[in-house]
């Protein structure tokens, strides 16, 4: 057991567990993906998507929402924050902050992953053309395809992917706790916020939640990579306290 021992620690200790261990996680979200794109597109999954839409809304009138008239205002708010507009000035501000941090390959790499992740949406969406709900008033305009949602994608791919990177630029490891779960659960409220709108059946938005997962999750692996060959800047070392 002995012999095994210093390989294995030499394993653990260079990442290769850590690498694999996310790169299967990756790959297993990516075949929800793929799974839950056959079942929408076989009409699988719309006897779930009616339901949810229509217990989001009042019985008496459709185009009424479930719950206090502030909770409807804050949805609509919380959606905006996953609209091009709002995470295109965010990664402005997240490549701002590399750049005046003195990381500008970093921030080259960042500009470049939510650029992708942005275009690999609106490819999946041309090639499933999948119709918005119908069932329910939206609360909100639309007017793109509706699989998988858009607003669930990008905002997973930019808030995840902004704060996986701003986190292995940290040394403290309580901050880098704190960036991930804002970014996971910034892309969640937002995927739901899109649910209640009635814009998005809820398949749309698992479908861009795994996507955009997925995305980050693998800009994550090719970002430690970079890193250990100082193709871009590496992280600071852990803080001792």
């Amino acid at each position: 057991m002995k012999r095994l021992s210093a390989p294995l620690r030499l394993f653990w200790k260079d990442g290769a567990f850590s690498l694999l261990g996310g790169f299967l996680i990756a790959a297993l979200v990516l075949f929800v993906f793929l799974k839950l794109a056959s079942e929408v597109s076989e009409g699988d999954t719309q006897a779930f998507d009616v339901w949810l839409l229509q217990a989001l809304r009042s019985p008496a009138d459709p185009s009424i929402p479930i719950g206090p008239e502030w909770f409807r205002i804050a949805m609509i708010d919380i959606t905006a924050l996953g609209g091009t507009s709002v995470l295109t000035l965010l990664t402005v501000i997240a490549v701002g902050y590399l750049v005046a941090a003195r990381k500008p390959e970093t921030a080259a790499f960042l500009g470049a992953a939510v650029i992708g992740g942005a275009i690999t949406g609106t490819v999946l969406k041309l090639l499933f053309a999948r119709a918005r709900p119908d069932i329910v008033p939206h609360l909100v305009f639309v007017d793109s395809a509706s699989f998988p949602s858009g607003h669930a994608l990008n905002s997973a791919v930019t808030y995840l992917t902004i704060g996986a990177l701003l986190a292995r630029a940290e040394s403290k490891r309580t901050v880098r706790v704190y960036l991930i779960a804002v970014a996971v659960a910034l892309s969640l409220t937002i995927g739901f916020s899109r649910i209640y709108a009635g814009v998005h059946w809820p398949s749309d938005v698992v479908g861009g939640w795994c996507v955009g997962a997925a995305w980050a999750m693998i800009i994550s692996l090719i970002a430690r990579a970079l890193q250990r060959r100082r193709t871009i800047e590496p992280p600071p070392p852990p803080d001792p306290s």
